[in-house]
C-alpha cells in the first residue's frame, strides 16, 4: 500500500476536512453510510448475503397457483412403509445378453413388487407437491411432510448392501423426492416457512442419500457410463441445491462433463447404441436428466453447453430426427428401432428445459406445445409450470 505521508506521522485534526454532521473525513462520510447498510444487512440476512447458495432455475419460485380455502375431500394416504432392507432387486432384464434390451416379464413383475413401496412414495410425494402448489391447503403440504420425514426418519433407502438395480432405485427415488423438494423450498409462497424443524431432518436424510449415490456411481470404466450415470448425477443436482451443497453440485458438473464427452460427432451415446433394437429409445432418455442438469447449472452462473462443442444440442437434434426417421440408428447397429416408448409424450418431457437452454425451431416448439404438460415424477413434477408456464395457462 502506497502512503501518502510517512508511517507514524501524525494528522492534525485542524488541517483535514470533516464533515460536520458525522465528524468524518469528508468524502468518507457515504462510504461510512454504505459500510452500515451493509453490516445491518449482514446482520438480518447472515450467510445468504455474504455468499449466495445454490439456485435452480426461476420457474421454481413460482408461488401457489390459486389458494384454496373451501370444503376439500382431500385425505392423505398412509405412508409407504420405508424400504430399510437391503438394495437388492431382480433385473426386468434378466436373462437377456449384453444388450439389455429384452424385458423379463416374470423378473419384472419380480422387481415391481419389491420396489412397490419405493416408487408409491416417489409418485406420491410428486402428486402431492403439485397438488399442494395449484390449491396451497396446508393438509396437501402436511402429508408430504408426513411422507418425508417418516423414510427420513428410518434413514430408508441407505443400504450398503445393494447390487445394480438396487443403486439405480436409490439414485433415481433421490432425484424424484428432491427435485419436488425444490418447488416447496424455493416457492415465493415460502410453504417451509413455519416447518424448518421437519424441512432439516429431510433435507439431512437427501444429503446422506446423495454421498451415497456419489459414492455409487463414481469412478466406472468409460464403458460402464451409461444413461444410469446420468440420472445419478442428476439426483445429486437437485439434492445440491435443495442442501446447498457445492461439493455435490460440482460432482454432478464433473458426470455432466463426461456424459458430453460421449456424444460423437454425429450426436450418438455409443454405450447407448449397444442396446440394440432400444438405442435410440434409450438416447431418448439419457436426455432428461443431460437437460435438467444444463440447466440448473446454468440458473448458477456455469455454462455447460459448449462441452464436446455443443454436445447437447447434437444429441437433442439426433433423437428428435431419429424419432421422424430412424434409419440412422438401424445403420449404425443394424437393428430395427423399437418405437413403443417414444409414442408416448411424458417421454419427452427433456424439451421443456431443452429450449430453455436452445432456441427451438417452430416445428420443435409445435411438437412441444402439442404434448404439453410435461408431467414427469423422475424430474420432480410439472416442468411445463416450471419452463414455460404461460403455454400451461392456455391449456
Amino acid at each position: 500500500m502506497n502512503n501518502s505521508f510517512p508511517v507514524g506521522a501524525a494528522v492534525r485534526r485542524l488541517d483535514v476536512p470533516r464533515d460536520d454532521s458525522t465528524g468524518l473525513i469528508a468524502g468518507h462520510a457515504r462510504s461510512h453510510s454504505k459500510v452500515k447498510v451493509l453490516a445491518l444487512a449482514l446482520a438480518l440476512f447472515g450467510p445468504a448475503v455474504q455468499a449466495a447458495g445454490l439456485v435452480p432455475p426461476q420457474g421454481y419460485y413460482a408461488g401457489i397457483e390459486k389458494l384454496k380455502t373451501g370444503p376439500s375431500d382431500y385425505t392423505c394416504e398412509a405412508v409407504p412403509k420405508p424400504y430399510t432392507d437391503k438394495l437388492q432387486f431382480r433385473s426386468k432384464y434378466e436373462g437377456s445378453d449384453k444388450a439389455r434390451a429384452t424385458l423379463n416379464k416374470a423378473s419384472e413383475k419380480a422387481f415391481r413388487d419389491s420396489t412397490a413401496s419405493i416408487t408409491t412414495l416417489e409418485r406420491g410425494v410428486s402428486k402431492q407437491v403439485m397438488q399442494y402448489m395449484r390449491d396451497g391447503r396446508p393438509r396437501q403440504l402436511d402429508c408430504t411432510l408426513e411422507w418425508l420425514g417418516t423414510w427420513a426418519r428410518a434413514d430408508a433407502l441407505m443400504s450398503t448392501d445393494y447390487n445394480h438395480t438396487g443403486k439405480s432405485m436409490r439414485k433415481w427415488a433421490l432425484g424424484s423426492l428432491s427435485s419436488s423438494w425444490l418447488h416447496l423450498k424455493f416457492s415465493n409462497s415460502k410453504p417451509l416457512a413455519a416447518h424448518q424443524q421437519e424441512a432439516e431432518l429431510i433435507e439431512k436424510w437427501f444429503a446422506r442419500l446423495a454421498d451415497q449415490v456419489v459414492k455409487d456411481w463414481s469412478d466406472l470404466p468409460l464403458e460402464k457410463i451409461n444413461n444410469h450415470s446420468y440420472w445419478a448425477a442428476w439426483s445429486v443436482m437437485a439434492s445440491a441445491v435443495a442442501t446447498d451443497r457445492r461439493d455435490l453440485f460440482d460432482w454432478s458438473i464433473k458426470e455432466y462433463r463426461v456424459a458430453a464427452n460421449q456424444v460423437d460427432a454425429q450426436g450418438f451415446l455409443p454405450n447407448e447404441l449397444k442396446r440394440k433394437q432400444r438405442a435410440l429409445a434409450y438416447h431418448n432418455y439419457a436426455l432428461p436428466p443431460l437437460a435438467m442438469i444444463a440447466s440448473f447449472a446454468q440458473a448458477n452462473g456455469v455454462d455447460v453447453r459448449p462441452e464436446n462443442n455443443g454436445a447437447l444440442k447434437r444429441l437433442g437434434d439426433r433423437v428428435l430426427s431419429g424419432v421422424e426417421d430412424p434409419s440412422p440408428f438401424k445403420n449404425k447397429n443394424g437393428e430395427k428401432q423399437d418405437m413403443h416408448d417414444l409414442k408416448i409424450d411424458s417421454k419427452y418431457a427433456w424439451l421443456e428445459p431443452w429450449c430453455s437452454l436452445y432456441r427451438c425451431s417452430a416445428d420443435e416448439l409445435e411438437k412441444k406445445h402439442d404434448m404439453q404438460p410435461f408431467k414427469s415424477f423422475r424430474l420432480g413434477g410439472d416442468l411445463t409450470r416450471v419452463y414455460d408456464p404461460q403455454a400451461e395457462q392456455k391449456k
